[in-house]
């Protein structure tokens, strides 16, 4: 069963649109993430962008994984949003190791770059956050090197809360200079409550934290070598460049590995012998209905990516009745790692809708595979 709790300030059903279940996202290490190339995520931002659609991008990486497995609200801001790209070289790997159809790295510094670089069309940018002084420098660089972005201004928040830096002034300056995308800049955690907070306040359909794309912009700091960013070597680099990130990436790693010893083999493990039966894939049923103020999902068989149209077709419906949901998974005999994707948006649509999700008769090998893929909280009684 998954509890109400405190959740991030994004307070109403028109803040956030309703969750896509059509997407093709997978649950790596407990986030959800879009099986996408680069050449996608850039059309899905191209696109964004013409049509003036909100996209909120998450670029989660190894420190989100690891965040978010001790901040519930962290985890909540990337289910809430529209885009979440590996930008994390363990990322792939992992996905690797349980045949997730994750292939690439798609890096928020790359992406801005590649928007940098195009000739399409003239992307407006805004910089929000940063050392003091380095958004003017990002802007004046932009303005000399950049062909497709042009920078429409920065502001520098200095080291306040987010409530002071969601003031009714500056949500204005930025809205004022027309930008097509918000680069933030305020620290992961920070950056991401900041954006679910002002999203329904800020006009620009694009919007994500890029945390360290404002000291590259600005040449504050130099990006790795190639070789080293496809290798997953580019934290030595970043090591090297900004000390204080060692004791960050030394947590980090630590904490990976205790992830890849007790979820990620484990899960690999499982999956590897408990395979479901082509009958169990063509027998499976998802039966939606509305009983008085509760919405119920009743599953049955076996789901992986193969056959989750009707799932989702299940999740849009209960989305979009707004009521609280009980899904009945006692006949449900597999799952896979797109199944819990998909999980993990409904679960957070209805949160942020001050509703609930109940998993109701759920078995013990299914409550195995949640635990293992790092959600263990959909299944709290």
């Amino acid at each position: 069963m998954v509890e109400l709790h405190e959740k991030l300030t994004v307070a109403t059903s028109e803040s956030i649109e309703m969750a896509d279940f059509f997407r093709n996202v997978h649950c790596v290490m407990g986030l959800p993430i879009d099986a996408m190339s680069m050449d996608q995520a850039v059309r899905v931002l191209q696109n964004a962008r013409i049509t003036r659609e909100k996209c909120f991008f998450s670029t989660p990486n190894l420190n989100f994984v690891i965040a978010s497995q001790k901040q519930p609200m962290f985890r909540e801001s990337v289910c809430m949003s529209n885009l979440s790209l590996a930008d994390g070289m363990p990322l792939v790997w992992v996905a690797k190791m349980l045949d997730i159809p994750i292939r690439e790295r798609v890096s928020g510094s790359d992406l801005f770059d590649r928007l940098c670089k195009q000739t399409e069309s003239l992307w407006r940018v805004f910089f929000f956050g940063g050392p003091k002084g380095v958004g003017q420098t990002a802007c004046l660089a932009i303005g000399d090197q950049s062909v497709g972005v042009l920078p429409t201004g920065y502001i520098y928040p200095g080291f306040v809360n987010n409530e002071e830096m969601s003031r009714d002034d500056i949500l204005e300056c930025i809205n004022l200079s027309e930008p097509d995308m918000v680069v933030v800049s305020l620290g992961a955690a920070k950056g991401q409550d900041w954006i679910c907070r002002n999203y329904n306040s800020i006009n620009a359909p694009v919007i994500g934290h890029l945390g360290a794309v404002i000291n590259f912009v600005a040449g504050s700091v130099q990006r790795a070598p190639g070789w080293m960013q496809r290798s997953g070597l580019e934290w030595v680099w970043r090591a090297k460049e900004e000390s204080a990130l060692v004791k960050r990436y030394a947590n980090d790693g630590m904490s990976f590995l205790r992830l890849l010893a007790t979820r990620v083999l484990p899960l690999a493990w499982y999956q590897a012998t408990q395979k479901p039966t082509d009958d169990a894939l063509r027998s499976a049923s998802a039966d939606f209905q509305v009983q008085s103020t509760i919405s119920v999902i009743r599953l049955s068989g076996a789901w992986n990516t193969s056959n989750l149209t009707p799932v989702r077709d299940a999740f849009t419906l209960a989305q979009e009745a707004g009521t609280s949901v009980d899904m009945h998974m006692a006949e449900v005999s597999s799952v896979d790692s797109a199944f819990v994707g998909l999980l993990l948006l409904l679960e957070q649509s209805l949160a942020t809708r001050n509703l609930s999700l109940r998993l109701i008769g759920t078995p013990m090998a299914i409550r195995r595979y949640l635990e293992l893929s790092c959600v263990s909280h959909l299944v709290m009684e």
